[in-house]
């Protein structure tokens, strides 16, 4: 990833881990934890949970 895409993903994922359940995610299937959302023109499907405030990335696709 170049310096620069790798920047604004960064800032992107700040933003996203701050309020995990907006900015534009989405919900996969019926699993409302379960999310997908676009960073910086990266696909990033996460898992929140709230039990301990983690937000786990399982799934980034650059292209």
């Amino acid at each position: 990833m170049p310096r620069s895409l790798r920047i604004s993903f960064d800032a992107g994922m700040q933003k996203l881990a701050a309020d995990p359940y907006g900015h534009g995610s989405t919900p996969v299937k019926a699993d409302a934890d379960r999310r997908e959302a676009t960073v910086s023109g990266v696909v990033v499907r996460y898992y929140v949970s709230t039990a301990v405030l983690t937000v786990t990335v399982v799934r980034a696709v650059y292209v």
